[in-house]
């Protein structure tokens, strides 16, 4: 290898990315979120989408095994909620709206889509584990800008 994991970083970081909140129950049926910019599709026959969640994320536990999980793709006026299921806030969900779906993991209002899911595989992926999940429910905005992510800083789509 001829590049450090900060080069690596770097070089990832010019391929913008969405913003979604990965949000699940758990097992004490207390919620769980955290802001993900590695969420992508898998396959559209069964409806399958992947997201990469760091070994380390003291919340791994409770997303392997809840057995579901929803992706919210925030849109560009929800940056706030990206700062806040990223950042070390004590009580990410004190004084948040949000609905349960019929997963029972929790639904951000005003989202750009989301999406419920019910995990079909985790695999190992270095210092993240990819979980994968069949999709059982979708909404999604018909108007609006996704809240996008590139080199590092929140990019403008305008």
């Amino acid at each position: 290898m001829t590049f450090d994991a900060r080069t690596f970083r770097n070089a990832l970081g010019c391929f913008p990315t969405g913003v979604t909140v990965v949000t699940a129950t758990g097992a004490d049926g207390a919620p769980v979120g955290v802001t993900i910019s590695s969420f992508t599709s898998v396959s559209l026959s069964p409806p399958m989408v992947l997201f990469c969640l760091d070994d380390k994320s003291n919340c791994l536990a409770r997303f392997q095994c809840g057995g579901t999980f929803a992706v919210n793709v925030l849109s560009d006026s929800q940056r706030d909620l990206s700062l806040r299921f990223s950042g070390q806030v004590r009580d990410k969900w004190a004084g948040l709206a949000y609905d349960l779906g019929e997963t029972g993991a929790p639904l951000l209002p005003d989202c750009q889509a989301n999406f419920e899911c019910v995990i079909r595989a985790v695999h190992d992926g270095g210092d993240h584990r990819i979980i994968v999940g069949e999709v059982l429910r979708i909404g999604y905005a018909e108007e609006g800008k996704p809240l996008v992510y590139c080199r590092g800083r929140y990019a403008d789509l305008s």
